[in-house]
């Protein structure tokens, strides 16, 4: 009875509120209506029901649409009851079916993620369709209780996509590797390079080897693949040097002193001759050795570098307590504070100005408080002292850079190689200075007072004179700036 009552309220109420024809009034009916239906439908939506319980969802979303048709359309309040009450109930189906689902196909669930993750629906399409055909059949089958059919479904479509997963990795990591190895293959590089191309195909082999055994760690494939991509490279490179020889388009002499000239410049880099009249092992071997010597004396300046930033703070520290004993500044601490101020400040222009400069144009770098510019940048004609118009805009660089040290006493310095006379070295890196400081006083607009000019002829060098390099670094103009500690 007191069900056909509420029924009968129900009745009463749609006939009240359909008569007022609002859209309030259809709000409310479908608030009476669709709330279990609602709340019901949310749940399955988070339990992923319309992946793992896709039939039971369907159903209880097919009348669920049916009630909303029938409430608009203002059928009887009866369809809507029943349809909102049936979506109610497969909705819920649909829930349970999914946590179901969710726990029973754990496994496979988690080798579909896996799989998306390693972009396997896109690198390995045909494997991945291939497993989530499996998937949905277990699910399916799940679904109408088989369980025994859905866990051979399961099994089969973890397999599967554990292999789209492989696929799709390799694909990731190896796919420039075999292309380069087709490429290789097609343009017969290996009549050429056997030994360098077989590499590059052994690397590859060692990468796949990697995956296949632990997909999940693929640094040391990675690594793998990057050294096939080296020696595929580089065997392309060896069979074209190969090709010209064959042909005769390259001599056997040529390509060695080809070879010999990147040592070379290396050398004169590092200032040291290139001997190579017995080969290379010689030369290598001196290399070796300055480079070693260039990194322990790196290593030596860091630690000295610590030590004196060390021993600042223990002396702060001790200006600090002798302060605090003498109850005040004196003048002769007074006189340091000053000093000390007046170098850190410098250290910071000396920075501003090292980042103005590209290593192609100078080498910014300190002596004692003095900052040297030495202008690599800065060149002349063979034996003039004439500046050049190319050598202009380093010069505006130089200018910025003095500005930054107003009041600071510059000396510009002249250097030549030592080919050439004695006196007459002397006299030309003499000329070149003037020029330079001619050219501050009338562009520049620099006084006279704070210029000076020096020619040293060959008799600074900072390069061996034995290699055309250590020559060019020699032949320098160095502009020397001495800032004013007390006013700088």
């Amino acid at each position: 009875m007191a069900v056909k009552a509420g029924f009968a309220r129900c009745v009463l109420m749609l006939t009240l509120l359909l008569s007022m024809g609002s859209a309030f009034a259809q709000n409310e009916l479908r608030d009476t209506f669709f709330k279990d239906a609602d709340a019901a439908k949310t749940v399955a939506e988070a339990a992923d029901a319309q992946l793992l319980a896709p039939r039971s969802y369907e159903r209880g979303m097919k009348e669920y649409r049916d009630a909303e048709i029938a409430l608009q359309r203002g059928r009887n309040i009866e369809t809507v009851r029943s349809n909102a009450a049936d979506a109610t109930r497969y909705f819920r189906t649909a829930a349970t079916a999914a946590k179901l689902a969710r726990t029973a196909f754990a496994q496979v669930m988690k080798s579909r993620q896996d799989g998306a993750n390693a972009r396997a629906p896109e690198l390995s399409p045909d494997i991945w369709q291939s497993a989530q055909k499996k998937f949905f059949e277990a699910i399916r089958l799940l679904e109408r209780g088989d369980l025994k059919n859905a866990r051979r479904r399961e099994i089969a479509a973890t397999s599967l996509y554990r292999d789209a997963e492989l696929v799709a990795i390799k694909a990731q990591y190896l796919t420039e590797t075999r292309r380069l190895l087709k490429d290789a293959d097609r343009a017969k590089v290996g009549r050429y390079a056997p030994l360098t191309l077989g590499k590059a195909k052994r690397l590859l082999m060692e990468a796949e080897r990697e995956l296949n055994e632990n997909r999940y760690d693929t640094d040391l494939p990675r690594s793998l693949a990057r050294q096939a991509n080296y020696e595929a490279k580089h065997a392309f490179y060896l069979s074209e040097i190969a090709r010209k020889v064959r042909d005769r388009d390259l001599s056997a002499e040529v390509l060695v002193l080809n070879w010999e000239k990147p040592i070379r410049d290396i050398a004169g880099a590092a200032d040291i001759v290139p001997d190579m009249e017995d080969g290379p092992d010689r030369l290598a071997a001196s290399l070796v050795t300055h480079i070693e010597g260039l990194h322990n004396d790196n290593q030596s300046l860091r630690q000295e570098k610590t030590e004196n930033e060390m021993r600042l703070t223990d002396m702060e520290e001790e200006m600090a307590a002798l302060d605090e004993r003498l109850g005040g500044a004196t003048a002769e601490r007074a006189a340091l504070v000053q000093r000390l101020e007046a170098q850190a400040r410098v250290k910071a222009q000396f920075e501003q100005v090292e980042n103005m400069f590209s290593s192609s144009e100078a080498r910014v770098f300190r002596e004692g408080s003095s900052i040297v510019l030495r202008l690599v940048g800065l060149t002349f004609d063979s034996g003039a002292s004439q500046l050049k118009p190319a050598n202009f805009d380093l010069l505006a660089k130089v200018e910025k850079a003095i500005d930054v040290f107003p009041r600071s006493e510059l000396i510009i310095e002249g250097h030549t190689d030592a080919h050439g006379g004695d006196d007459s070295n002397q006299i030309l890196s003499q000329e070149r200075a003037e020029s330079v400081q001619q050219y501050m006083i009338n562009a520049m607009r620099i006084p006279t007072y704070r210029l000076i000019a020096t020619g040293y002829g060959e008799t600074r060098p900072v390069a061996s004179n034995e290699t055309v390099s250590g020559r060019s670094r020699n032949r320098r103009i160095d502009i020397v700036i001495r800032p004013n500690l007390e006013q700088s």
